[in-house]
């Protein structure tokens, strides 16, 4: 969670052990819910975390594998590991919620009964530690201000770190108790996500070319 300040050898082998290496963080173990998924939703923290990486000329799938760590479920039906953009955590409670409303809903009843120490969203910002990241708990909520100011933030700690590694580890904690085993996880689903995306553009890449090949032998000669 946000609170304080690779490229794969063989696309083939990497892809054969994405399921053994993309675990999620302790947060994601612990949220349970039963909301249902939408496609547009299933599909929101990684449209805005490349959004945000190509914005900040970052790694590929750095905001994504990161987003992974912070708020990933499982789609049992398409097993896959998603990031969730209704994400509420505090205090080691972590719920998904099936609407944005919900999920504001959710962190408006925390501050009434005196919680402040919450995360919220794709990237999982914590409110406590960045008052001042949102003017609103709409605008915390929406995908594409949350993985914009995540990256923000993780552009301000690799400017200073001068590495990836140490600007994720970070990115979760400054003690290297927490952020060690943290920048590790990422790590991982980071190759994951980059051989999975390099792997998708061979095929779009194969596909093409098959079709190209397609309408050269139906043109008349």
């Amino acid at each position: 969670m946000l609170t304080r300040a690779f490229v794969p050898f063989f696309v083939r082998i990497l892809l054969a052990c994405v399921a053994c290496i993309a675990t999620p963080t302790a947060v994601a173990n612990e949220i349970s819910s039963d909301a249902p998924i939408y496609l547009g939703n299933a599909v929101a923290c990684a449209d805005a975390a490349r959004t945000a990486e190509r914005a900040h000329n970052f790694p590929l799938a750095v905001l994504r594998a990161i987003s992974l760590a912070e708020s990933s479920r499982w789609l049992g039906e398409d097993q896959a590991r998603i990031a969730w953009p209704w994400t509420v955590t505090a205090g080691g409670d972590g719920r998904y919620f099936a609407t944005k409303s919900e999920a504001i809903a959710r962190v408006r009843m925390l501050r009434r009964n005196g919680v402040r120490n919450i995360d919220v969203g794709c990237m999982q910002i914590n409110l406590m530690h960045h008052p001042n990241a949102f003017q609103t708990l709409e605008d915390a909520l929406d995908p594409n201000r949350n993985a914009a100011y995540a990256a923000e933030f993780l552009a301000r700690l690799y400017q200073r770190s001068r590495s990836w590694s140490r600007a994720i580890a970070l990115y979760h904690s400054a003690t290297p108790s927490n952020g060690t085993p943290y920048r590790r996880r990422v790590e991982k689903l980071w190759n994951s996500e980059r051989a999975r995306l390099f792997e998708q553009a061979r095929k779009s890449r194969i596909q093409a070319i098959r079709a190209r090949r397609t309408v050269g032998l139906m043109r008349p000669r």
